[in-house]
């Protein structure tokens, strides 16, 4: 065999490794693309309610992603109870939310309508409606080919049903284990019906 053919059979080879690894992180990236739903019969008012879910071993993204939603509802209706769950949810990696960042839900919560922003996250709940959710509570979240691109991070999305474009809840993976990092769900929502001069 001539150096040329030798070289030539061997790109070929190489160009089949590559295509092949290319392929194979493209399944993967699809497998990663995937919508995970929760139902909820009733929604947990407290840290302890919190815990008694079987969301809250906490051992996928998705779960944690659930239990951010539902500890802002309980956020909207007892503080302390939701300070205290949103700091469960941070993990023991993370210092207790300090008093800024208190003070960045305070205002969230304390817009216009800002106590309706988590529930409209539930499957049902509209402008329409007054944002109630349907029963049983349905949250649904997704990720895309993006949503894995750091090492032991990963960004979930979900539509509110008063925004037009999907918002998003970052976590963190240790120990097995996925932690709340970021929210970006406390964002305002179209205004109930009621509520809207133009009907």
């Amino acid at each position: 065999m001539g150096l040329f053919d030798f070289l030539k059979k061997n790109s070929k080879g190489i160009e089949k490794e590559i295509k092949q690894s290319a392929n194979e992180k493209e399944t993967e990236r699809k497998k990663e693309a995937a919508t995970v739903r929760f139902e909820f019969s009733s929604l947990p008012k407290n840290l302890d309610d919190l815990k008694s879910l079987s969301e809250a071993s906490m051992d996928s993204p998705h779960k944690t992603a659930a239990l951010t939603i539902l500890s802002l509802c309980i956020y909207a209706n007892d503080k302390e109870e939701g300070v205290k769950c949103l700091n469960f949810i941070r993990g023991p990696h993370q210092q207790p939310l300090l008093p800024s960042q208190i003070q960045f839900f305070d205002d969230r919560f304390k817009a216009d309508n800002g106590k309706l922003v988590p529930y409209s996250y539930f499957k049902g709940a509209t402008p329409e409606n007054e944002y109630t959710p349907a029963k049983p509570y349905k949250l649904e979240f997704f990720t895309n080919s993006h949503s894995y691109e750091q090492d032991t991070y990963c960004t979930l999305h979900i539509y509110s049903g008063g925004a037009d474009s999907e918002r998003q809840i970052k976590v963190r993976v240790a120990s097995g284990k996925w932690y709340l990092w970021e929210q970006y769900v406390m964002v305002g929502i179209k205004v109930p019906k009621s509520q809207n001069p133009w009907g």
